[in-house]
């Protein structure tokens, strides 16, 4: 057994990437991981379907937060998949045994420790072993409040779920680190790259003008789609936005409190600013999802409608390219 700081998390990949780089004795929060590792985002893809509906993402691609805080400077990530369970859990154990803890990517569905109505088929979810005892694994997964037990047998099914984004028994572990990492230019980076994504992109689908996109396709559902299939895609928005990791308006706060973090750390007041002015989109993001949920469950109030919550939509796509064109400007100072 290895002794592994567990720390509860919001979201899988950031908290991991945050406890493994504290077992190394580089203290970092789960923000500043997920604002190093550009993990703001927002896309609508309606070209790529999940269970017939269209992609909604409020978050980087799966992986990319870890693989940017393996290009520190210094710092080395090792990762491994494999094409057979009996490999991947030799590997494991291996790993264990020489004390090192493992990431380890696996399918939601497949781990027993999870609640029932919270198992689905979502194959990119992150969680640290870092001991066995018997046939059980010792495991720091970030969403729960203490570590968990799984069986051998449940562990190996969730590393080789099939499906989207199938882990194929991927394994990961830091296996270097420098002895002091310098955050200023790595902040500048993580903030440049969200900025050049969300305002940037040529593609109308990602960013801000992704945002406006979904606006003003969600505004036009009820008379495309007919009620019954509009309430559909509606769920579907604020289920992406609300049950998927920590959601459309929480990646929002964890951002903000990145920005909040880095600006106390480097001195500069406009990072501060622009962390108060995107907890405003997050909080617009949450108000949606409330109105949504009530349309969807057939329990509108007055003045609740598709067009109401286009233009909610619409100030988060305002507010938030408000923050990004002033992080853009602090950045050419």
């Amino acid at each position: 057994m290895i002794n592994f700081p567990h720390t509860q998390s919001a979201h899988c990949e950031s908290g991991v990437a945050a406890n493994l780089m504290g077992e190394k004795n580089i203290p970092m929060t789960e923000a500043m991981a997920f604002g190093l590792g550009a993990g703001l985002f927002f896309g609508y893809f309606p070209f790529i379907r999940i269970n017939g509906l269209p992609l909604v993402t409020y978050r980087a691609a799966a992986g990319q937060i870890l693989k940017r805080i393996g290009q520190i400077n210094g710092v080395k990530i090792t990762e491994k998949r494999f094409r057979r369970p009996d490999q991947a859990m030799t590997a494991l154990d291996q790993a264990i045994e020489n004390g090192i803890p493992v990431g380890l990517q696996t399918g939601v569905f497949w781990l027993p420790y999870f609640p029932r109505a919270l198992r689905f088929h979502f194959n990119a979810h992150n969680l640290v072993v870092y001991g066995k005892e018997g046939d059980e694994y010792l495991i720091s997964d970030p969403v729960f409040p203490t570590p968990v037990r799984c069986h051998a047998k449940d562990l190996a099914r969730a590393r080789f779920a099939s499906g989207a984004l199938a882990p194929k028994g991927k394994m990961y572990y830091v296996a270097e680190v420098p002895e002091k990492i310098e955050r200023r230019p790595l902040i500048i980076g993580g903030i440049r790259s969200v900025c050049k994504m969300m305002l940037g992109s040529p593609f109308p689908l990602i960013g801000i003008r992704g945002i406006r996109f979904m606006a003003n396709r969600l505004a036009k559902w009820p008379e495309r789609l007919g009620k019954e299939r509009a309430d559909l895609h509606l769920g579907h928005v604020v289920r992406m936005q609300e049950e998927i990791g920590t959601g459309g308006g929480g990646f929002r706060f964890m951002y903000s409190a990145f920005l909040q973090e880095s600006g106390k750390e480097l001195d500069e007041p406009a990072l501060l600013e622009s962390a108060s002015a995107l907890t405003a989109s997050g909080d617009r993001w949450r108000q949606f999802a409330v109105m949504a949920a009530r349309i969807c469950k057939d329990r509108p109030r007055q003045g609740d409608s598709y067009d109401v919550m286009a233009d909610m939509i619409r100030e988060c796509a305002s507010f938030e390219e408000k923050v990004f064109e002033e992080l853009n400007r602090w950045l050419k100072q």
